[in-house]
């Protein structure tokens, strides 16, 4: 077994590696950057290294200044997590070169299955069913909308480098394809240096199928069985779970087998996953599933499978790195139960799911019948430099439902402030009827966006409950003039209060104190909790202050970012809906628009600038010559 080892990553998954580790009795050794000082993944680690300022380029995707953060340690191997480096074939090789051992599939099978086009090709060698789709070495925008148009439309355009959603775009129609391509492109050089596509025919009910694999360096491969990954917003997952509903045996023995045949195509080892677009219009047919990509790294959602398996993922590649064979068996493994899984990012769902930036000044989430993967603590910075994830909620039971529920409750026991995030979002998604019933695809958030996005308006229950905690005096003294007796109603009470800055009359009556609610004291009112969402309450003064707004024609950064277009100059001629800047923020992009029809005057943003957030960076004239 290894002796000591160095996780060049940070956040959850760098403490989930750690906390294996040392079981194991493996030292470890935490990096981090300089937004990530005092973080809870390097307090966790035996030892820590600084490596950089906060950009990753000059911190986490530095691979020189990791390995010699290693050497400098006496780490005998690197773990690599997932993400940043964790598929990146040299730094692997740069591992190995440097005496060290890599805890991760071999450098050759991670370039062959790096490029989407290479790995279609080779599954297609392998047996394995691909979707129809064009991947020539043509790159041609012209040869491109050719081989769109005739796969038909709706089509998939992506980068052959990609990951994580990064780098995809659906387009509906020829006449929309080019500019998909170029955005398309774009994000792809930015976030992997390569902007080369491939396109695929759009599954119209397409589920996110993928299997666990593992092999070991005595030629051992095995399957830990499935998971549907479809609740995905911008390609991003946001629910898993394991197995994948609707699936029969019939079916999950022809994915699984054809996983494994893919992972024995390049002589697999150490953790990976292979992953499927299924057509579920018909439900779940082994005739209707096709290779997607493959993943040569642990997965985020690998607590799923771990839920329902009994086993440590990240032991078995320590232990395959050690030079051990697999732990068990393929007849060995069995499922047992179900298990889902849910990201907690640092977003506001009513605007948009804009990125969330600050301190979390109130940090609470469930503390019992949830699993909790999180690298965060309450005191902590969310920054604009890395993924807004903060925290996994993983839930387990014996059926699908009691899994969902019990994930449901914990998630509506989250409370966190001042930064917004998705927590009640999730809530609902886990209660929606189509939800439990199974019926889900990757279009499932989409399609019922409005049900299960929050509308940022306390609920009657929290009016409620906010109210008699006011009455209870858990408020400062200076605000007792708020609580006021009708004298027409023994029975009533009328209580005035303001939450997040709105004023609010709430009628209170003889009814029972509602359940489910959690009060957080400040210093200036307190914080009220439930269903995920949480509302500050104060005084009822609402502030007067107006700012800018899209009608008076400001275009204002809605977070701290990147420029990387400014499309248009000053006097251009705009219409309404035409982009005027796009920005990068948390690896993301996001499309500034046009409010109306007008002229570009006092333009400020310039591609490449680094913008805080509320800086104005053009004014709209309404007139246009």
């Amino acid at each position: 077994m290894l002796k000591s080892l160095l996780i060049a990553n940070r956040g959850e998954i760098a403490c989930r590696v750690i906390r294996t580790a040392r079981r194991l009795g493996i030292r470890t050794v935490a990096v981090f950057s300089d937004a990530d000082a005092g973080a809870l993944h390097m307090l966790e680690a035996d030892e820590a290294v600084r490596i950089g300022p906060p950009p990753v380029r000059e911190s986490y995707l530095d691979g020189a200044r990791l390995v010699q953060a290693a050497r400098e340690t006496g780490a005998e191997a690197i773990h690599p997590g997932y993400g940043f480096l964790s598929e990146n074939a040299d730094f692997a090789q740069a591992v190995i070169d440097a005496g060290l051992v890599w805890v991760g599939p071999r450098p050759a099978s991670i370039r062959a299955m790096g490029l989407k086009d290479a790995a279609k090709r080779l599954m297609q060698d392998a047996g394995v069913p691909t979707t129809p789709g064009y991947l020539g070495d043509d790159q041609n925008a012209d040869r491109l909308q050719q081989e769109a148009d005739a796969i038909g439309y709706p089509v998939l355009i992506k980068a052959v480098a990609g990951g994580g959603g990064k780098g995809m775009r659906r387009v509906e129609s020829t006449g929309a394809f080019k500019a998909a391509l170029a955005s398309c492109r774009r994000e792809a050089k930015a976030s992997f240096g390569d902007d080369r596509v491939l396109i695929e025919r759009y599954i119209m009910r397409p589920r996110h199928i993928e299997v666990q694999v593992f092999g070991d360096a005595h030629g051992n491969i095995v399957h830990l069985f499935e998971r549907d990954c479809s609740l995905q917003r911008r390609h991003q997952k946001v629910i898993e779970e394991a197995p994948a509903p609707g699936m029969d045996e019939t079916t999950r023995e022809a994915i699984c087998a054809a996983a494994v045949q893919a992972a024995r195509a390049v002589n697999y080892v150490g953790a990976g996953t292979i992953e499927f677009i299924a057509d579920a219009s018909q439900g779940l047919r082994a005739d209707r599933i096709w290779f997607m990509e493959m993943n040569t790294r642990l997965q985020v959602e690998h607590p799923v499978t771990e839920a329902i398996t009994g086993q440590d993922l990240v032991e078995w590649q320590l232990r395959v790195a050690s030079g051990e064979a697999l732990p068990r068996r393929q007849h060995e493994l069995r499922v047992n139960g179900w298990a889902l899984e849910a990201r907690l990012y640092a977003e506001d769902p009513i605007k948009g799911f804009l990125p969330s930036i600050g301190q979390l000044g109130l940090f609470r989430l469930p503390d019992a019948g949830i699993r909790i993967e999180t690298g965060v603590r309450e005191g902590d910075m969310v920054t604009p430099f890395y993924d807004p994830m903060i925290a996994k909620l993983i839930a387990s039971g014996a059926t699908r439902q009691e899994a969902a529920i019990q994930l449901a409750e914990g998630i509506g026991a989250i409370a966190i402030w001042p930064v917004k995030t998705n927590a009640a979002f999730l809530a609902r998604a886990l209660c929606h009827a189509d939800f439990l019933a199974g019926a889900i695809d990757t279009s499932f958030i989409d399609r019922h966006a409005d049900s299960l996005v929050p509308t940022g308006v306390p609920t009657p229950t929290i009016l409620d409950a906010a109210a008699r905690a006011l009455i209870g005096h858990l408020t400062p003294a200076s605000l007792a003039p708020l609580v006021g007796f009708r004298l027409n109603r023994d029975s009533n009470r009328t209580v005035r209060l303001g939450i997040d800055g709105h004023s609010h009359i709430v009628d209170l009556d003889t009814r029972p104190a509602p359940d489910g609610i959690q009060i957080h004291p400040l210093d200036a009112g307190f914080i009220i909790s439930g269903g995920g969402e949480s509302f500050l309450v104060g005084d009822d003064r609402i502030d007067s202050r107006i700012g800018p707004q899209a009608s008076d024609g400001m275009v204002i950064a809605p977070m701290p970012g990147r420029l990387i277009a400014v499309p248009v100059e000053a006097g251009d001629v705009v219409i309404k809906g035409q982009t005027l800047a796009i920005l990068e923020a948390m690896k993301m992009e996001y499309t500034l628009s046009a409010p109306f029809d007008g002229t570009v005057q006092e333009l400020a943003a310039r591609t490449g600038a680094l913008v805080a957030e509320g800086t104005t960076l053009m004014q709209i004239g309404k007139s246009v010559p």
